[in-house]
């Protein structure tokens, strides 16, 4: 009786820690403006046809339902933002600086950081051309890891232009048809012994090397580090063309945020596609964009294997799965009496939590103290007064009910 393989299930102790994840993720995305969307689970194959060719089914969830329609899972979310932004574009101004924390999944062989299923932040800027737009995307890309208490030696933002790459390719007169063949190969150059590369490359392979070795700038890439200067963001970042990123539908600059000890996985990943909203609509509509997504399960690794950011996430998880009140109902002859101030409690917005049959006080008091409870009530025999303890402390003192919110919004 176990999940799938590469799927997982969120015991109470893991979604409080994906909840603490997702709600950094909010938080610093709404302040940069972004506003949340969301898409639903299943969409049609096609569109991920349209956007990655046919190729793509075989690493997807996909079957034909019952209204004989080609579908499939999610396995990203950027063909479904795109197909809202068509439909929906006009009614909003532009640019838009949207957020999602979409599920995705993909039919792939479960490795360390890679499973068939996981959430992961998108945030997207649409309608934007200006440089300034991929410099606020890199900026929040570094917001949201350091959001986690992750410091510049701790990680740092590979930013490139695939522009750069491809005017080479025009300088060395490579047909366009053999462009994406040769990015992906640059892409993998870093993952791939020497030999393999160049063997990949053929002509290409000096020029290629000799950038790689000695390294390239452009206009593009020295404007957004001087952008991330101005900010005091650019000991988080750094300029390496060696990044292409794989997939197709990037147009501009692209970048990935990597551990700088190289123990994980990309953190994050993202770029410009300036062409993709055109190409899915079929010209129709056609708007810059740019976008990055950041996975929970690298995350989740780094977090773990980082004490500063442990330590952060035990105690924000703590505190935040406490209660702050636990009812100590000593007579059971006060029970209804205990229920009517629970729900006084709880709709002042207290976290209440009391003895659903009758136990006897001693494990009462234990449950409070397990369940984190600052403060307990005690329903007994000084009726229609109540005792209040501070677990903390151990002081008590008795407080006529009537009083009760009164006393502890005076002392929360």
């Amino acid at each position: 009786m176990q999940p799938l393989t590469g799927f997982r299930d969120f015991l109470p102790a893991a979604c409080a820690e994906r909840n603490y994840i997702f709600a950094k993720w909010r938080a610093v995305a709404r302040r940069y403006g972004f506003v949340e969307y969301d898409g639903p689970l299943l969409e049609e194959l096609d569109l991920y046809k349209k956007k990655s060719g046919d190729e793509i089914v075989r690493q997807l969830y996909e079957f034909v339902d019952k209204g004989e329609r080609a579908v499939a899972l999610r396995p990203e979310m950027t063909p479904t933002l795109a197909r809202i932004i068509v439909a929906n574009h006009r009614n909003f101004r532009k640019p838009l600086k949207w957020f999602s924390i979409p599920q995705v999944f993909r039919y792939e062989r479960p490795q360390r950081g890679r499973l068939r299923e996981h959430f992961q932040l998108n945030c997207d800027i649409v309608g934007e051309s200006s440089i300034e737009a991929d410099a606020e995307l890199i900026a929040l890309a570094i917001d949201v890891v350091r959001a986690f208490g992750f410091r510049a030696n701790d990680f740092v933002v590979r930013i490139s232009d695939r522009e750069f790459w491809t005017e080479l390719l025009k300088v060395e007169g490579v047909s366009p048809e053999r462009w994406e063949e040769v990015l992906q190969t640059i892409d993998k150059s870093e993952r791939e012994p020497r030999p393999k590369t160049r063997e990949r490359l053929g002509g290409l392979a000096g020029p290629v090397f000799e950038i790689l070795e000695k390294g390239g700038e452009s206009a593009k890439l020295n404007a957004i580090m001087g952008n991330l200067r101005a900010r005091g963001l650019s000991d988080f970042a750094t300029v390496d063309v060696g990044i292409v990123r794989g997939l197709a539908y990037y147009t501009g600059v692209v970048f990935e945020v990597f551990d700088r000890a190289g123990k994980f996985r990309a953190i994050a990943g993202g770029g410009r596609y300036d062409q993709l909203i055109a190409q899915l609509s079929n010209d129709s509509v056609s708007l810059p964009a740019l976008g990055f997504a950041t996975g929970d399960v690298v995350l989740g690794e780094m977090i773990h294997d980082n004490v500063v950011a442990l330590r952060e996430l035990e105690s924000s998880v703590g505190s935040d799965r406490n209660i702050d009140i636990y009812a100590v109902i000593a007579k059971e002859e006060r029970r209804t009496s205990a229920i009517c101030l629970i729900q006084q409690l709880r709709d002042s917005g207290y976290r209440v939590d009391y003895p659903l049959a009758p136990a006897k006080v001693p494990r009462q008091f234990q449950a409070a103290e397990q369940l984190g409870a600052r403060t307990a009530i005690l329903f007994g025999d000084e009726w229609p007064s109540v005792a209040v303890k501070s677990l903390a402390s151990g002081g008590q003192q008795l407080v006529p009910h009537e009083e009760l919110i009164t006393h502890l919004a005076a002392n929360r």
